[in-house]
């Protein structure tokens, strides 16, 4: 009966790809077209060693601006460069509220590896929102990213943990020293107790300049996290 139903759902609206909107024949979780595959960039090593930046050959080691400053988190790793048609399901998921993209970016996550790119962690703690946004978005992308990248590890997910009690402007506004500047004091720890001791993996949707998961990786070491290591479905790369 399940085949007979998307059969005819296929029939009356076929589905197509979230990349470019091309028409796909056949229904399937990963909606992305042959040519659009094909402009998928994944991140594997050389990398730095610390933020994840790609190196175009040698070993994996500290990139230039990690050895000039530290960041808070033990490592950040990302699946894709930040360019279509990644950049496309993730501002379809985070602004255009289109949840239907969570599948493909799941099948996608699976297909990178994405339990392999990171260490297993004890908790994983979503980026959270400020609870204004929250309410006028609807959800959480972060939440809903690490239970669909991570499926065999959703029963470590906490919601309570961290939280931005005070509203920012948004970070694509602003670059450089302004990201830090910005979400200073943005963020505090909830339940202490559910992290403490622990290794923690924090995830967020796109790692940019690494502010916001190095804002949030301080908040929760001083509050005792063993280590925090930061996974990105994709990260942004300097020109």
């Amino acid at each position: 009966m399940r085949v007979l139903t998307d059969g005819l759902k296929d029939l009356l609206f076929p589905p197509r790809c979230h990349g470019c909107g091309q028409q796909k024949g056949v229904r399937h979780n990963l909606l992305l077209c042959s040519s659009c595959r094909s402009l998928l960039s994944p991140l594997s090593s050389p990398l730095c060693s610390c933020c994840g930046a790609p190196f175009p050959s040698g070993e994996d080691h500290l990139c230039g601006i990690c050895l000039r400053d530290s960041f808070a988190f033990t490592r950040a790793r990302s699946l894709f460069v930040y360019k279509e048609p990644v950049s496309s399901l993730l501002l379809g998921l985070k602004f255009g509220g289109d949840l239907g993209m969570l599948d493909t970016l799941s099948v996608l996550a699976r297909q990178g590896k994405a339990e392999s790119a990171v260490q297993a962690p004890d908790v994983i703690i979503p980026v959270p929102l400020h609870k204004k946004r929250l309410q006028s978005r609807g959800f959480n992308q972060a939440l809903l990213l690490a239970a669909a990248c991570f499926p065999k590890w959703q029963d470590r997910i906490l919601t309570s943990a961290l939280f931005r009690h005070q509203p920012t402007v948004p970070q694509t506004e602003l670059s450089g020293m302004a990201r830090r500047q910005n979400l200073r004091g943005a963020f505090r720890t909830g339940d202490v107790e559910s992290f403490a001791g622990q290794s923690v993996l924090l995830v967020d949707d796109v790692f940019t300049t690494g502010s916001t998961v190095h804002e949030c990786a301080q908040i929760l070491t001083r509050a005792g996290a063993r280590c925090v290591e930061a996974f990105t479905v994709a990260r942004v790369l300097e020109h």
